[in-house]
């Protein structure tokens, strides 16, 4: 599993599975020209999506952004159709850190789409009950309302199963959250109409994690946004302010979804790669 030091706080990317999505519907008016000399495609047009959780260590406690796609949840036709290569295996990760599923106290819901929100619950016999039964978790009013009451859209990917079990953890937020000093939760808007971004603030540095308004660093454009998107003026609107504030200050960024990139950083101009850190686990699909 890949690290990284951030002053006080440890980063830790969890196996919380992997899919591999249409091309086109994640790059969305985009030619495949431009978004295929950044990103890797197969013959499928798939690309391949990390759903990885990360684990952060900060002052005793540990709080983990977003929770993977789930083991044993999803139907053959829902493997075959996200193209699922493998399925969440966090417990296993959290073992070889040497915690287990109660010592998580904080679960930073970025969104609650199923490929961020499947790892919520567990299989428990024939009963469906918390992964994570200690931690308080977060997301804004608006995702959980809809969560509850997708609408004809969204019900695609708002599922009872990720929710029921875990409704008396959840704390909801409007607009933002302090959940401690140093990580804060904004609510964006665009890809969800309730998505989040986290922003991770230590000794005058800062990292965002703004999910899925760029899921992989090759979205680093504002106006590349997603097919998936529900609000994609939104998404733009949303992603040109904080990359003009993120590149005038030297902000990094990390990924769940990238496949090759764990963090990278960004010269003013946006032309330069700064620093980075590679994903350890080489993807499927290269170019």
């Amino acid at each position: 599993m890949d690290q990284y030091k951030f002053h006080n706080m440890t980063f830790t990317w969890l196996n919380g599975g992997v899919t591999s999505l249409d091309g086109g519907a994640m790059f969305g008016v985009v030619p495949k020209p431009l978004w295929s000399r950044k990103y890797p495609v197969n013959e499928k047009n798939q690309i391949e999506c990390a759903c990885e959780p990360i684990l952060i260590q900060f002052e005793g406690k540990n709080y983990l952004i977003d929770s993977g796609v789930g083991f044993n949840k999803l139907t053959e036709k829902q493997l075959r159709n996200y193209g699922v290569t493998e399925e969440s295996t966090i417990l296993d990760s959290l073992q070889s850190l040497g915690l287990t599923s109660g010592d998580i106290d904080v679960i930073l819901m970025t969104h609650l789409h199923f490929d961020h929100a499947g790892g919520l619950t567990r299989w428990e016999g024939e009963q469906l009950v918390s992964t994570f039964p200690n931690a308080k978790i977060y997301t804004t009013k608006v995702e959980w309302d809809e969560m509850r009451n997708p609408n004809i859209r969204s019900k695609n990917t708002y599922w009872k199963e990720n929710w029921e079990p875990v409704q008396n953890q959840v704390v909801t937020f409007e607009k933002s959250i302090t959940i401690t000093p140093g990580i804060e939760m904004i609510h964006t808007g665009g890809h969800s109409d309730g998505h989040a971004i986290i922003k991770l603030t230590q000794q005058d540095e800062t990292i965002l994690h703004i999910a899925d308004l760029m899921p992989t660093h090759a979205h680093q454009n504002p106006l590349w946004v997603l097919a998936y998107d529900d609000y994609p003026m939104t998404s733009i609107f949303a992603k040109e302010k904080i990359m003009n504030e993120a590149l005038a200050n030297q902000y990094k960024f990390i990924f769940y979804h990238d496949a090759y990139y764990r963090m990278i950083q960004w010269s003013e101009d946006g032309k330069e790669v700064t620093d980075f850190l590679k994903r350890g686990k080489e993807a499927s699909i290269q170019f």
